[in-house]
């Protein structure tokens, strides 16, 4: 389902994707003996330690506003045990700061690397005197994949290259356009400049000032002169790897090496098929051998036959291939081939469109998933369901078969939405096939100054897509007559600014029109001609602010108006008796007209949050009036109006999914405040409140009985949650939030008679609670009542910040009901002085010791514990700390911590990352109830001398173990004593 306000976002931008596993990983059985471990050396060059590998990826987070440059980081540690100790081994390296986090990159997603010699050529490529290296190889070989094992590779190697940029070439690119995508890679602003030399001198001189550096440049098609583009030259400063299809462009660009990716060896290529496909048998072999071992080939006809275990339909599949066969000489066609296949076996006809359309985005573009399903329902591609929500759930059903395929490649966005890509070669077979259909018009990301001519708009066209060009206007006499025009892209064309009247006149059949992104300031008056549009896209086109009338598009579905400068909305709107789609959001408009929205009684979708004014002219009345109404992003002006709205639910159906705002102040920040307290999640029913009185003295709230997430800012006049009679009805409730509210002293007043609150809770977020001491506050209950009901039971996640009364986060008898507990972040609490306490702070009585031994207690599905800016935090607890899942810790200015009780039940937790600041607390720290079993080995700051580094090394170990220590050397340190472990 779409969620329509992702202000950062857009689906005509390339999003950088970030491997979900956080980059690579240890070797899982290396290192499992003490004395292997310490045989091998740490180098700070070129080469690395086995089973370490140095990474730049981890930096303390921006929010804590700290100069990291003196901590100290430890990352993807893996437990190993040998003999009864416990080793940590794996990814070591020290924090350089929250801008290297930023700009040095990020791992890119990528799969197991298949092939001869690809464990050798990352040392190959790295030496000093080789400063441009060509990879070539047919398409679909898998090029890409190994360049970007490189690219991931190098980003764990700070102390050989400041930095990594990675920039994907496409086909017909130009000197401008290479030099905007380069300087997009370095964050460099060339937006200004024009004159191709200035662009160029800026770009040297940027790339210069990176220091040693290393150019990705993917897809390469033909040469170019690389002091032209404004890429280094002379010195060392700047290494370039490219890829290409073409020895003879490895060649002219002067590369100093050039490797060739070699289609895989039958073994290879059968260890790829099997991995892809699962079990098979060996009559499966003679299909093995038809792919030709081209990795893009094999993955295709690997996902086309998964889940095929029939002999016969194995035995069909090679003999349509047979048939099919084209003999050519070239490899390439041979892959082209196979693809075709994969794309002729989809299951079904629908499936088969939604491949193909994909082929309308320009190449290496990444597309979200739901903007892609919207514009499948548009066409009719997915075809008409009864509500909304069953068709997006139809399109993200053909897309996951389509990625299972091997024919889309899924990723997920910084912003945690799911996107795919589309190889090349795929696309161009998606190309081919469509123009074998129908007629087709693609000129996408090719620069153009000037719309095509008209003799490229041929007659019968069907869809034509220019998005990502350079065109300015459609020029007056521009008339193309495609009556059979169905679909027209348009949108990314930053620079178009004016469409002349003459543009629309003959396109009477077009049903899709997509403009968003772009300049325009006024649709023509054509426009109001296109009765058979059903979709027309306006989204951010900031500088709209006329649409002519709309009373004839009695056809139109889907009208998305987010963020544009309209001040008034088109004429004809009560016309528009078949929309189902309307988008508000984020513009200026200053009303709604009155009796608009009962005519838009088919509406399923409507969004007006945020508007400037909109919304106080919005009658509650006549949105309650929309019957088939299934998501409903509304802002309430108060509680009243609210109330107003949710007695409608006995006359129209339940919500799908709602967002509701209420309250009428601060609208922007509420938002920004809601986008910061849950940055990763995305919740469909929604309520947030804002400056409303919800205490005993305020007006009665009413909550729908679904809401899954809920957000209170500025509320000052409840003291505790458990007066607010909803939230003992709220069952669905998974997230929590609330801010800047004074009077709140705690969530829950606990008696013997209370009952179950937040037991459904999975995400708490509290942050600037001025009053706020505990989560629970008992009123003569028994210490142990905590026990005896399920609050906070399926607790996942907890952020607290800016608490200035809290003095410890939880009671002894809390953590019964915290086992599913994965993360725990504090940040500004100043007079916090423990974590988990055996006192119960409110009340000032001792936990009984019954209840929990507080020598040890347990939090088995910790993940993470982030401790920052706690300048009184004293402990986290005084027994010891079992957290047999933790994975990641964090420690920021907390100066009276002294000791972290890190264990496990079986010796040391899986820690794969450790965050300190400053260096100084963590040569003080003591480690571990059972320190005696634990061994740390930590390097200082990257790039720092290696007398510094040895200075920060602390190894907390066995009392039957000797210390480990550093010597200094040019470039390379060494373990100059072992230690043994009976």
């Amino acid at each position: 389902m779409e969620m329509e306000d992702r202000t950062d976002r857009t689906r005509w931008e390339e999003l950088m994707v970030i491997d979900e596993a956080g980059g690579s990983r240890a070797s899982q059985g290396q290192g499992g003996y003490l004395s292997d471990m310490l045989d091998t050396e740490i180098l700070t060059g070129s080469r690395t330690m086995e089973g370490f590998e140095f990474s730049d990826q981890v930096g303390v987070p921006e929010e804590h506003g700290t100069d990291v440059s003196d901590g100290v980081v430890v990352e993807n540690l893996t437990d190993s045990f040998a003999s009864g100790a416990s080793i940590v081994t794996g990814e070591i390296r020290v924090s350089e700061g929250l801008d290297a986090h930023i700009a040095k990159g990020e791992p890119l997603l990528t799969t197991k690397l298949v092939g001869q010699a690809s464990d050798v050529w990352i040392c190959r490529l790295m030496k000093d005197d080789v400063l441009r290296i060509g990879i070539y190889g047919m398409g679909g070989v898998g090029k890409t994949s190994l360049v970007t094992h490189i690219h991931n590779q190098l980003l764990q190697r700070p102390s050989s290259f400041n930095y990594v940029f990675w920039v994907t070439v496409t086909q017909n690119f130009t000197i401008s356009k290479l030099q905007s995508l380069i300087a997009k890679a370095i964050y460099l602003d060339l937006s200004n400049e024009e004159d191709e030399k200035k662009r160029a001198a800026k770009l040297s001189k940027a790339l210069i000032a990176k220091g040693k550096s290393v150019l990705i440049l993917d897809d390469l098609w033909d040469r170019f002169p690389l002091e032209k583009v404004g890429i280094p030259v002379e010195g060392n400063a700047c290494k370039l790897i490219l890829t290409t299809r073409s020895l003879e462009v490895c060649r002219r660009m002067g590369c100093q090496k050039s490797i060739k990716v070699e289609l895989l060896t039958k073994e290879e290529a059968w260890t790829l098929f099997v991995e892809k496909l699962g079990h098979i048998a060996k009559l499966r072999i003679n299909l093995l051998q038809r792919v030709f071992s081209s990795t893009l080939g094999i993955i295709a006809m690997a996902g086309s036959m998964r889940g095929v275990d029939d002999l016969h339909e194995w035995r069909n599949a090679w003999t349509e291939l047979k048939q099919s066969e084209v003999r050519v000489d070239d490899m390439e066609p041979e892959v082209f081939h196979i693809l075709r296949f994969s794309y002729m076996r989809l299951s079904d006809s629908a499936l088969q469109q939604c491949l193909l359309y994909c082929a309308f985005f320009p190449e290496d573009f990444t597309v979200d998933r739901e903007d892609l399903i919207g514009y499948l329902i548009d066409e009719g591609i997915v075809q008409p369901m009864k509500s909304r929500q069953a068709e997006y759930d139809r399109g993200q059903a053909m897309l996951n078969k389509l990625e299972n395929a091997c024919l889309l490649q899924s990723y997920i966005s910084k912003e945690n939405y799911r996107c795919f890509k589309m190889h090349d070669l795929i696309r161009d077979m998606a190309i081919q096939r469509l123009r074998e259909k129908s007629p087709i018009l693609v000129e996408v990301g090719e620069q153009l100054k000037e719309v095509p001519d008209e003799d490229d708009w041929k007659v019968d066209v069907m869809r034509v897509s220019l998005m990502k060009n350079q065109f300015k206007e459609i020029p007056s006499g521009c008339s193309p007559m495609c009556p059979k025009l169905s679909t027209l892209f348009l949108f990314s064309n930053f620079k178009l600014e004016m469409i002349a009247d003459s543009f629309f006149v003959h396109l009477q059949g077009l049903k899709v029109l997509d403009l968003s992104a772009t300049a325009i300031r006024e649709l023509p008056n054509s426009f109001s001609d296109l009765v058979s549009l059903v979709a027309l896209y306006l989204k951010r086109c900031e500088e709209l602010t006329y649409i002519p009338s709309l009373s004839k598009l009695g056809a139109l579905r889907k009208l998305d108006l987010r963020y544009t400068a309209l001040e008034e909305l088109p004429q004809g709107m009560e016309m528009l008796s078949n929309l189902r789609y309307l988008n508000l959001y984020g513009n200026n408009l200053k009303e709604m007209p009155a009796g608009i929205l009962p005519h838009l009684s088919q509406l399923q979708f409507l969004s007006v949050n945020r508007a400037s004014g909109i919304f106080k002219t919005v009658r509650v009345e006549d949105v309650a009036c929309l019957k088939r109404m299934e998501t409903l992003r509304y802002q309430f002006c108060d509680l009243d109006d609210f109330k107003t709205y949710l007695k409608s639910s006995e006359v129209r159906q339940p919500l799908t999914t709602y967002f509701f705002t209420i309250g009428q102040l601060g609208v922007d920040r509420v938002m920004d405040a809601l986008l910061y307290m849950t940055p990763e999640e995305v919740f469909y029913k929604e309520v947030l409140l804002h400056d409303c009185r919800i205490g005993e003295k305020g007006m009665f709230l009413e909550l729908p009985e679904d809401v899954s997430a809920l957000t209170i800012g500025r509320c000052h006049d409840a003291r505790s949650l458990c007066d607010v009679s909803p939230f003992k009805h709220a069952t669905s409730l998974k997230s929590f939030g609330m801010w800047e509210c004074d009077e709140i002293e705690c969530l829950v007043s606990m008696s013997e008679s209370s009952t179950d609150v937040f037991e459904s809770l999975e995400s708490l977020y509290l942050k600037t609670l001025r009053n706020f001491r505990v989560f629970i506050k008992r009123e003569g209950a028994a210490p142990h009542s905590c026990q005896s009901n399920s609050t906070f039971s399926h607790l996942k996640k907890l952020t607290i910040g800016e608490c200035p009364s809290m003095k410890n986060l939880f009671s002894l008898d809390m953590l019964p009901n915290l086992t599913n507990l994965e993360e725990i972040e504090v940040d500004e609490c100043h007079v916090m002085e423990e974590i988990i306490t055996k006192d119960d702070e409110e009340e000032g009585m001792m936990v009984e010791d019954s209840i929990n031994d507080y020598a040890v207690t347990h939090l088995p599905n910790l993940k993470a514990l982030k401790l920052s800016n706690l300048p009184e935090l004293k402990g986290i607890f005084h027994g010891a700390l079992i957290c047999d899942s933790l994975e990641e810790i964090l420690v920021v200015n907390c100066p009276k911590l002294k000791r972290i009780p890190l264990s496990h039940s079986n010796g040391l937790p899986p820690l794969r990352k450790i965050q300190a600041y400053p260096e100084e607390w963590w040569g003080s720290v003591e480690w571990g109830a059972d320190s005696n079993r634990v061994i740390i080995l930590v390097v200082g700051k990257a790039g720092s001398s290696i007398k510094r580094i040895a200075k920060t090394l602390r190894v907390l170990r066995d009392r039957r173990s000797r210390p480990l220590e550093l010597s200094q050397q040019t470039k390379e340190l060494k373990f100059v004593e072992k230690a043994q472990i009976k």
